[in-house]
Parts: structure tokens; C-alpha cells; sequence
């Protein structure tokens, strides 16, 4: 939803943003194009894609400031930039297709590459650490309650049996066989998103973005988030009425906008996205 994410957004010819999943540099792009005094800030955790994202804006680099980080490190971001405040903050939460479709990465199993799943390859344990060392317990609670998979208990039971787990299509074979398919879904597409979310911390990053984000605005600044998961709508849908009880700004968006036909028909991965706005008093 790239025009009614930048609708929301507002962004004036002089305004400062923030694009904190600055990905391959699409929104960033966008927003550069508005601008004529003004910047917007491009940050990401994945030093792979935000090095693309340079690439594909260089034509707007006078109006761009990269930042490699976590959504915790924005006020840092800001503070390089020489600002303390903003006037707008777009996150487009989950993963990207990039991250999706290069094979080294293990988001997926479309391909057979190590279980490793991290935004930052840099840092941190990977999936595959998750998967070998996890106790059967743990693993099927955060299997359940990140991918909401209702036979996480079996899935789980079934990968502890398995260890090692070797490759992605291994791992997707041995939660297919536990879990045959019953929907339009792959059988190991939640537990793969629970890994992933579970491994990136996704979660209590965006918690820490809905924490730090609305003080960095601007009076009449705006705050526009696409969750891509149940988890992640809740908690910005609950942050955004707290922030209006408290007479904090408005929320723009009554119920979350969502793609058109014609846009999941050409781009099925955006079938679960939800769209919301706030503004700051």
C-alpha cells in the first residue's frame, strides 16, 4: 500500500521522516521525492539490504541519511541527523522479499540453505540454534504463540525427534510430515514466521518503536505502521487508542486500510497487511 502509506504519511517539502524498515529503499525513495529542504532518515537492521537501499536512491542521496540499527537506536538516528525531532515515522514491519528470495538467508523454504533467519547475520543466535537447543516445551510455546499454529505441540515434538536439523527443506519436511496440510497454507509457514519473529525479537522491537516513536514527533507529526501478523496489529491498534485516551494526538484510521484486489492479485504477500495512522497533537 505505497500510496496510502504515503497519504497518511503527509510529508511536506520541508519535513523530516523517518523510515525505520528502510528495506531496498522503496518508501525511502518515495519520500525523497516530496522533499525539497527536508530529509528522511532510512534506517534498517540488515546491513545487506540497507546497502542496496543506498544503490537504489542515489539520485536522491542529498536528501537521505542512512542508519544501521534496531527500532530501540532511532533516537540515536535522529540525534546524527542533527534533529530531535521528526515529522513523521513510517515502519512496514515483517520481512522483506529480498530477504524472502535470497537463498543464504533461511526465511524460506523455497529453496535448501542453513536454518539461520536473522535480519542481521551479523549478530545473534540463528533458527538453527533455536530448533537444536530449545527445550520441546518452549519450542511449541513460541511456535503457538508467534505463528499462531494450533498444533505447535506436535510440530515441536517432531523437530526435537528430528535433530539435527540440517537445512530449511529439512526442517519444512519434518513439520510437514507432523503436519500435513489441511488449507491453502504450507504446512511450515508458521512455524517458520515464529522462528523468525522469535529470532529477530520482532515483537519487543516494535514494542520499543511504539515506546520511543510518538515522543519524536512533532506536533502534527504522524506515525504510520503495516503489520503483517495478528500479534503485531494488536499492539499498535492498542498503542494508538492509548496514545488518543491520553489526549496524546487522533488516530487517523478508524479500521485498518487494507490492499486492494488488484493489489494482492499482483502481489500475494500483501494479503495480510493492515495500515494504520496517528497523528500527534
Amino acid at each position: 500500500m505505497p500510496e496510502e502509506s504515503l497519504a497518511l504519511l503527509n510529508v511536506r517539502p520541508e519535513g523530516i521522516y523517518a523510515d525505520v524498515t528502510a528495506g531496498l529503499g522503496n518508501h525511502t525513495a518515495r519520500i525523497a521525492q516530496l522533499l525539497t529542504s527536508g530529509l528522511v532518515i532510512a534506517a534498517d537492521r540488515d546491513p545487506e539490504s540497507l546497502e542496496l537501499a543506498r544503490r537504489n536512491t542515489e539520485r536522491w542521496a542529498d536528501r537521505i541519511r542512512f542508519h544501521r540499527g534496531t527500532f530501540d537506536t532511532l533516537p540515536d538516528a535522529v540525534r546524527e541527523a542533527g534533529f530531535l525531532k521528526i515529522d513523521g515515522l513510517l515502519a512496514d514491519l515483517g520481512v522483506s522479499r529480498f530477504q524472502l528470495t535470497t537463498p543464504n538467508r533461511g526465511f524460506s523454504f523455497a529453496a535448501d540453505s542453513p536454518v539461520d533467519m536473522r535480519m542481521d547475520q551479523t549478530t545473534g543466535m540463528t533458527a538453527a540454534d533455536l530448533v537444536n537447543f530449545t527445550d520441546e516445551k518452549t519450542l511449541a510455546d513460541l511456535i503457538y504463540e508467534l505463528g499462531g499454529e494450533r498444533r505447535a505441540r506436535r510440530v515441536a515434538r517432531a523437530i526435537v525427534r528430528a535433530r539435527p536439523i540440517r537445512s530449511t527443506l529439512h526442517l519444512a519436511d519434518v513439520v510437514s510430515r507432523a503436519v500435513p496440510r489441511t488449507g491453502h497454507l504450507h504446512p511450515a509457514t508458521r512455524t517458520f514466521m515464529a522462528l523468525r519473529m522469535s529470532v529477530n525479537d520482532e515483537l519487543g522491537q516494535l514494542d520499543r518503536l511504539l515506546e520511543i516513536g510518538p515522543p519524536l514527533l512533532q506536533s502534527g507529526g504522524r506515525f504510520v505502521v503495516i503489520a503483517f501478523s495478528s500479534g503485531e496489529d494488536r499492539r499498535v491498534k492498542n498503542c494508538f487508542r492509548q496514545l488518543a485516551a491520553d489526549g496524546l494526538g487522533i488516530i487517523l484510521t478508524k479500521h485498518p486500510l487494507q490492499p486492494t484486489e488488484e493489489e494482492v492479485s499482483r502481489n500475494p504477500a500483501s494479503r495480510s497487511a493492515k495500515l494504520r495512522g496517528f497523528e500527534r497533537e
